[in-house]
């Protein structure tokens, strides 16, 4: 048997194809901040916390989230760099909070979040993730999401 039947043989059915599949989810779950990256110490982060959120609270008195939904807000949006939309979509998408997400992308020009401008931009916003990991890394809880986004809707 020739070198490369045998490591043909060794990945039988597409094993090798499947492991490697694998990895690229993992490496992108760790990049989204959906799953912590094993063995990177975060101070901030206690392992003994307990988070319990209610969707129907008002989580920041000082947030107003009956704005004018469906104002025009590409203005705003064409003053913002690409970087600062990707953060704000970050930011935004890692507290799961659906009229906190409908605000950012209304500010960062995509609407409702349905049209092709929107899936265009997540084609890009992946790499985007995998070139700024610290800054994915620094907003990998809702808090602190939330806080960053707070700080930066009106920029």
């Amino acid at each position: 048997m020739t070198r490369n039947g045998k490591i043909a043989l060794g990945c039988g059915g597409g094993g090798c194809l499947g492991l490697i599949l694998l990895v690229i989810v993992g490496v992108v779950l760790v990049v989204s901040g959906i799953v912590p990256a094993p063995g990177l110490y975060d101070p901030d982060r206690n392992s003994n916390s307990n988070y319990n959120y209610n969707r129907s609270s008002n989580y920041n008195s000082n947030t107003n989230t009956n704005d004018n939904l469906n104002s025009n807000s590409n203005s705003s949006s064409s003053s913002m760099s690409e970087d600062d939309k990707h953060k704000l979509y970050q930011a935004a998408a890692i507290t799961k909070d659906n009229v906190l997400i409908l605000r950012m992308l209304r500010k960062i020009g995509l609407g409702d979040g349905t049209g092709t401008d929107h899936q265009q931009f997540m084609k890009e916003h992946l790499p985007w993730a995998m070139r700024n990991t610290a800054f994915v890394q620094s907003i990998n809880t809702p808090e602190k999401g939330r806080e960053y986004f707070d700080a930066h809707i009106d920029d």
